[in-house]
């Protein structure tokens, strides 16, 4: 989910639900912070994001089986495109990390820093006292400086240059929260991992779907979650079954 949204976001329980009707399990959970998780939210940052999807990964194969593929959604796509990216350093058992064979990402940033620098032009004092609130979608959150430190700090585009499976992005060219260069910058990121071969058949390193006039939360039009959904379960079946 995304920076402060929750995995009942109306889109996301749509999108799991239209999975699982075709046959796809699908594991929704919350940060730690939000929703039904334990844990302070200003607590939180990236990297606790990351440890939160690393121990959603391990429940979900004890649980349900080899996790093939990681859907995320804005922040959220910025943790999967990440654990992507350290497949090869992860000290997960191998197994388990070889398991994932495809990405989604849905309206993601290609870095975290963007975020720290909006939050800081939300309120500056963050910075000055060390904590300060923000309204994000109708709501006050209480931002520290150890979470924008925490953003500042990571180099997703080092992550995102290393993945080397199959990946689908969705994006919005209207979108007001993350604008659409993003997704076309996770393309350039990518293009060092494509396959170098001849073979017209060797598989590409990203698509990217245009979500014409769609919002961020993909709620102004209740088709472009459908599409989302459809165009998932048979990348899904194409790449990862």
């Amino acid at each position: 989910h995304c920076f402060t949204c929750g995995k009942d976001l109306k889109a996301l329980t749509r999108l799991a639900r239209g999975l699982a009707q075709q046959g796809i399990h699908v594991l929704r959970f919350d940060m730690r912070g939000i929703g039904g998780s334990q844990g302070q939210f200003d607590q939180s940052n990236f990297t606790t994001n990351l440890i939160d999807l690393t121990a959603a990964i391990e429940t979900a194969t004890e649980t349900l089986g080899p996790v093939s593929t990681l859907i995320g959604h804005s922040f959220g796509g910025a943790a999967s495109l990440a654990i992507a990216g350290q497949i090869d350093s992860s000290p997960l058992p191998e197994t388990r990390w070889r398991a994932i064979k495809t990405i989604v990402s849905i309206a993601s940033p290609s870095d975290t820093q963007h975020l720290a620098t909006l939050l800081t032009r939300m309120n500056p004092s963050i910075e000055v006292e060390g904590q300060g609130m923000v309204e994000i979608g109708g709501r006050q959150w209480s931002i520290t400086t150890q979470m924008i430190d925490d953003f500042r700090s990571h180099q997703l585009d080092r992550a995102i240059a290393q993945i080397d499976c199959p990946t689908l992005l969705f994006h919005s060219p209207v979108d007001q929260t993350v604008p659409y260069q993003e997704a076309t910058r996770i393309i350039e990121l990518m293009r060092p991992s494509m396959p170098q071969t001849d073979d017209p058949t060797a598989l590409p390193a990203s698509s990217l779907i245009t979500l014409s006039a769609a919002d961020h939360l993909l709620v102004s039009h209740p088709a472009d979650v459908e599409l989302v959904t459809q165009m998932t379960a048979a990348f899904i079946k194409r790449h990862a079954c």
